[in-house]
């Protein structure tokens, strides 16, 4: 059996050599599969160079930016084919996620189905935001909660570690949510399956390198998605 990190980019060539080699560094046996989304940057160009030095290291090229939630799908349908994957960890590659927790996260994973890196519980932090972006993000964590009654704090984190057993009864042609709201569905759609919850405490950073993705497309799809998914979770 095996474990997959998957990091989708758009152009991340500032973080994507670093961040790889830091988690092959701390866990040589893990395999990483980056998908990009066709980066005007080159990110795919510096991830093909480090295939040579990586055996365990792959890429899905995509033809256009399609959004977060399109690179996961796409990168969950590759990675599932293959019957020996155990374990899928989805992470960015900008640094805000430290790879240091992944061997916990793994850890933790052997006894629940889906672990989630939480800056919203005791012991978790958010580091270099700026106020707004962190009052931004708390309430929608709150909101969310308290629209879809799911017992977690941290529905947008994308720092997760998932049981592929449970990932593989998930409909993905039903969900139309594109962005960064992608990762409240999956959390709910997991949930209805009856997967079992962790969250560990971490220390999120603002990213280290390149630009935010953030949009008022992204804040307005996220006041809709709870309802939308709510409706859905009661059906």
């Amino acid at each position: 059996m095996k474990d997959v990190i998957i990091i989708p980019t758009y152009n991340e060539r500032e973080n994507i050599a670093q961040i790889i080699s830091e988690i092959f560094e701390l866990l040589p046996e893990i395999f990483i599969l980056v998908v990009d989304d066709n980066s005007p940057d080159g990110t795919a160009n510096f991830v093909k160079d480090l295939q040579k030095k990586f055996p365990n290291l792959s890429l899905l090229l995509r033809n256009k930016k399609e959004g977060l939630g399109r690179a996961y799908i796409d990168a969950f349908e590759k990675t599932l084919k293959d019957k020996n994957v155990k374990k899928i960890v989805t992470m960015d590659a900008d640094f805000s996620y430290n790879p240091k927790y992944l061997t916990e996260m793994l850890k933790t994973a052997d006894s629940f189905d889906v672990v989630i890196g939480s800056r919203y519980i005791k012991g978790g932090k958010t580091e270099g935001r700026e106020l707004w972006r962190r009052i931004l993000s708390r309430g929608a964590n709150l909101y969310c909660r308290f629209v879809i009654r799911l017992p977690i704090f941290d529905f947008t984190a994308g720092f997760n570690v998932i049981n592929t057993a449970f990932l593989r009864k998930i409909d993905f042609s039903k969900i139309d949510i594109s962005g960064y709201v992608f990762l409240i569905e999956l959390k709910c759609l997991l949930w209805k399956e009856g997967a079992s919850f962790k969250e560990i405490p971490i220390l999120f950073k603002n990213r280290r390198d390149g630009e935010s993705k953030m949009s008022s497309h992204v804040i307005n799809e996220g006041i809709l998605a709870p309802w939308k998914i709510l409706f859905k979770k009661n059906k």
